[in-house]
């Protein structure tokens, strides 16, 4: 199957600017291709990670993928998809940020040595930061006309409100990107999202300028990712989904696609996952027919996981999940309960001996000295997942996770954490 085929099946084609010579391209030959992501943090969420899954895909089926880090385009920042000016960062944070990007990025892409000798990645900082001033305007201003700049989308949406001159320079810096790999790394295609169309058609209109109206480059955007209920994806209850461990758990990101809607599933599946057709079908079929059993989110969280935090990752989060499930928290060590409780309601202990139905009362978990002991007379307390019925327990440090935790539940499902001072 051509790849243009299999992933028009995903859902995954926005616009091409040539469909047919597209498919021709990539009928004759492995193409160079690239997608980039500006440094405008330390770390990319879930809705980074969608073009350059598609990159991956290209790279699957025999072509060659550029990634680039946008040293230089972040530094000025993209008006795209906003309303309002960004808040210029340092160099120094934008360095910091582009050096954090690109250890994710080999973390993700470059696994194998097939994809050390397939996979380039490049920083677009490298062939600008010696641009002067007087070069940039002869050599690149004079090919973009003003009413053509003025007229694209992500512009014209941002003149009631006003733009400066570094914005709007922004799809300039973009085009120099596509001619420099077209010229240096013989890149035909740049992959982007759906606000990218703008940047990506100044490009493919420079290269014609630069190197001859017959030159063969393209365009492919991907749609704008929402879910069922028309929100946008990629968000969870904490906000935006990470890839930086630190800042999305492993286990948090596992929970965030095992708990997708069954009318979102398959598509998510087709996009973050690598299975084939049938799997796909077989898993949609699924959804169908028994769509209590949840296979497909555990597949999909579980591949997705996989790939983006690695197996002992994976296995550590599906470890949690089930001692939550079951109530059979012994099982943890501390830096796995501080992983899965990172979000439950925490309260602070000193490591002294007290008597557990005070103890609940002056933590706060429960609300009077009668509730508190009639909880436990009822069974309705749990220390470490252990049911405690006795008036008279005593909670000692010994009973802790490694000094660090202790993990009380009320009921079937309230869980809370006290960390140990």
């Amino acid at each position: 199957m051509n790849i243009i085929d299999d992933l028009e099946w995903r859902g995954a084609i926005n616009q091409m600017t040539d469909e047919e010579g597209l498919r021709a391209l990539t009928n004759e030959k492995a193409v160079s291709l690239y997608c980039g992501v500006d440094p405008t943090g330390d770390s990319m969420h879930i809705g980074h990670l969608i073009p350059f899954m598609i990159l991956r895909r290209f790279q699957l089926a025999g072509h060659k993928p550029v990634i680039l880090i946008g040293g230089a385009t972040g530094s000025i920042g993209d008006p795209s998809g906003r309303t309002s000016e960004r808040v210029l960062q340092s160099m120094e944070q934008v360095q910091h940020n582009v050096e954090k990007l690109t250890a994710q990025m080999k973390k993700l892409f470059f696994t194998t040595d097939e994809d050390q000798a397939t996979l380039r990645l490049v920083n677009n900082y490298d062939w600008t930061k010696d641009l002067s001033l007087l070069d940039f305007l002869r050599d690149y201003g004079k090919h973009f006309n003003l009413n053509t700049m003025l007229a694209k989308d992500v512009v014209a949406s941002r003149l009631e409100v006003g733009i400066s001159f570094t914005e709007f320079s922004y799809q300039i810096l973009q085009s120099m990107d596509f001619l420099h790999l077209f010229k240096t790394e013989d890149v035909q295609v740049q992959i982007g999202g759906a606000d990218q169309w703008g940047n990506i058609t100044s490009g493919l209109e420079l290269i014609r300028k630069v190197e001859g109206a017959e030159s063969r480059a393209y365009g492919l955007t991907i749609p704008l990712m929402l879910k069922s209920d028309g929100t946008k994806f990629g968000k969870s209850a904490g906000g935006a989904v990470w890839l930086d461990p630190e800042k999305t758990t492993p286990y948090e990101f596992y929970q965030f696609w095992l708990n997708q809607d069954d009318r979102d599933v398959i598509k998510y599946i087709k996009y973050f996952t690598f299975l084939d057709r049938e799997e796909i079908e077989a898993l949609e079929e699924k959804v169908a027919t028994e769509p209590h059993k949840r296979e497909a989110q555990i597949r999909l969280a579980e591949e997705v996981t996989r790939f983006v935090h690695g197996e002992k990752a994976l296995e550590d989060a599906k470890k949690i999940t089930n001692a939550l499930f079951t109530g059979n928290v012994q099982q943890l060590t501390a830096d796995e309960i501080e992983q899965g409780f990172k979000n439950m309601p925490t309260f602070e202990s000193s490591k002294e001996p007290q008597n557990l139905a005070t103890w609940l009362v002056d933590l706060g978990i429960e609300p009077s000295r009668r509730q508190s002991r009639e909880d436990i007379q009822n069974g309705a307390i749990s220390i470490n997942g252990e049911k405690v019925t006795d008036l008279e327990f005593e909670w000692t440090k010994e009973q802790s996770f490694e000094e660090r935790f202790v993990i009380v539940r009320r009921g079937k499902k309230k869980y809370f954490l006290v960390v140990l001072k």
